[in-house]
């Protein structure tokens, strides 16, 4: 079987500023609160009435030449067959160089225990149930826990280590797109394979594009499509 080649394109002018991707992005991947694999750049400009404002989702992105794989000291961070920048949990020692390394600033360190917040026995008032009371009927690690994210990947990260965006590859490796891309009200994001001359994303990438800090060599594989207006 054809290794692929994945890459995502987001199309700015598409783009609504909506936030969803991100949103969706927790509940997918069971991030902590303050802990987010989605980013944003904001930009404004000028004087009023005549002001721009410039929206830019951000996120891991998957560069080939990426410096996090090359400052790891233990294989934690990688490349795998498929061009996606993984982190390995277990093999993770939270040394941070990875963090140290990324030009993009997406990598995130486990301070504390995640979901600490649902072990806790105060209510907000007498008529509301406490954290642990929520926790416990639920019946899963958290109230809105995703066990698919468990198929290839620490489902809940643990303290003492990083994590990032993995372009949902739980969800690529059936086929499926990332779910940020599959909520994104306009449409605006996709996840196409480099390496098939049929993939739609060739037609995306034909129109105007760029990269974030492409000056830095590190070949990013998240293209900006057009401009946020």
């Amino acid at each position: 079987m054809t290794n692929k080649n994945y890459a995502m394109t987001i199309d700015l002018q598409s783009c609504i500023g909506c936030s969803s991707c991100a949103v969706v992005c927790k509940n997918e991947n069971n991030t902590d609160t303050g802990m987010n694999w989605m980013h944003f750049i904001k930009n404004e400009s000028g004087t009023f009435p005549n002001v721009s404002y410039e929206y830019i989702p951000a996120l891991c992105n998957h560069c080939d030449n990426a410096p996090c794989v090359k400052a790891c000291p233990v294989t934690a961070m990688y490349k795998d067959e498929n061009g996606l920048t993984l982190h390995d949990a277990d093999k993770c020692i939270g040394c941070k160089a990875c963090m140290a390394s990324c030009p993009y600033g997406v990598i995130s360190y486990n301070k504390k225990d995640p979901h600490d917040y649902w072990s806790q026995q105060e209510s907000w008032s007498e008529l509301s149930a406490t954290p642990a009371e929520v926790q416990e009927k639920s019946g899963a690690k958290l109230p809105y826990y995703n066990p698919e994210r468990d198929y290839n990947y620490e489902a809940i990260r643990y303290r003492g280590i990083v994590e990032k965006c993995q372009l949902c590859d739980h969800r690529l490796a059936r086929d499926e797109q990332p779910y940020c891309v599959t909520r994104c009200p306009s449409e605006a994001m996709y996840v196409g394979d480099l390496n098939d001359p049929d993939d739609k994303i060739h037609q995306i990438l034909s129109d105007d594009h760029k990269t974030l800090k492409d000056e830095l060599g590190t070949k990013p594989k998240v293209f900006y499509v057009r401009n946020f207006k």
